[in-house]
């Protein structure tokens, strides 16, 4: 797979007094986890947390599951999606402009239980919700 096709992300874990929370960014009327292209030569896994810190400000990532993901796809030409599982306590998010045009790439970001998340997303999304969702045990 060339570096082009692969969009690297993370489902972002925040334990809170209700239960377990995760972060959707959505796009349109897509809602989905932070996650983009793997630049030449970038790791996944890097990539994966430079895409989160870019497109939310949380820089303060645990892989607590390991280093094991789920893919998904192909998608929108051929696309195909890693996403990866961490932890975080960061609540604030902050989204920030694309490189390519100066805009957030996001107009709107929600903290939602596992249950909320799989109502909102297509059903590419909501087998990584599922996916993470029994890894957590939430």
């Amino acid at each position: 797979m060339n570096d082009t096709s692969l969009s690297c992300g993370v489902v972002l874990a925040r334990n809170t007094e209700e239960g377990w929370v995760t972060l959707l960014l959505r796009a349109y009327h897509h809602w989905d986890f932070p996650k983009g292209l793997r630049e030449d030569g970038e790791e996944s896994l890097d990539a994966a947390r430079r895409e989160v810190c870019e497109e939310t400000s949380i820089d303060e990532l645990t892989f607590e599951w390991g280093e094991r993901f789920m893919e998904t796809g192909p998608y929108s030409r051929g696309k195909t999606a890693r996403y990866y599982l961490a932890k975080t306590t960061q609540e604030s998010v902050v989204m920030g402009p694309s490189p390519e045009t100066g805009e957030p790439e996001h107009h709107e970001w929600r903290w939602v239980g596992f249950d909320e998340a799989y109502d909102l997303t297509s059903p590419r999304v909501r087998s990584v919700v599922q996916w993470a969702r029994q890894i957590i045990g939430a």
